[in-house]
């Protein structure tokens, strides 16, 4: 499985923005579809946005569509979430995750059973 590490994680008021980002290793980064998730304690980890090996296409929540932008590089085998706008509600862990679709059809996972390779996660914490 691919490793992957965020970093960018930090304390910003209400409004303002943040960008996480996530670096990956170990195998081919471009063979892997993308996803950022989150998770506030007590409650589900949640999808948030994904993008496909090519980065040509993305999808977000609803909660964060307008706000959140996820891209990609894959001469860094690197995966970002710029976050504008940011409310006290996107207060989470915010996690990277991978799935190898270079054989699975070249879609965006959404769900986190489809993913089998997960950061450590990096706290967002958005004060008002």
């Amino acid at each position: 499985q691919v490793q992957l590490v965020e970093s960018g994680g930090g304390l910003v008021q209400a409004g303002g923005s943040l960008k996480i980002s996530c670096a990956a290793s170990g195998r081919t980064f471009s063979n892997y579809a993308m996803a950022w998730f989150r998770q506030c304690p007590g409650k589900e980890r949640e999808f948030v946005a994904g993008i496909r090996r090519s980065g040509r296409s993305t999808y977000y929540a609803d909660s964060v569509k307008g706000r959140f932008t996820i891209s990609r590089d894959n001469a860094k085998n690197t995966v970002y979430l710029q976050m504008n706008s940011l409310k006290p509600e996107d207060t989470a862990v915010y996690y990277c995750a991978a799935r190898d679709t270079s054989f699975s059809g070249n879609y965006i996972p959404t769900t986190l059973t489809e993913f089998g390779s997960w950061g450590q996660g990096t706290q967002v914490t958005v004060s008002s």
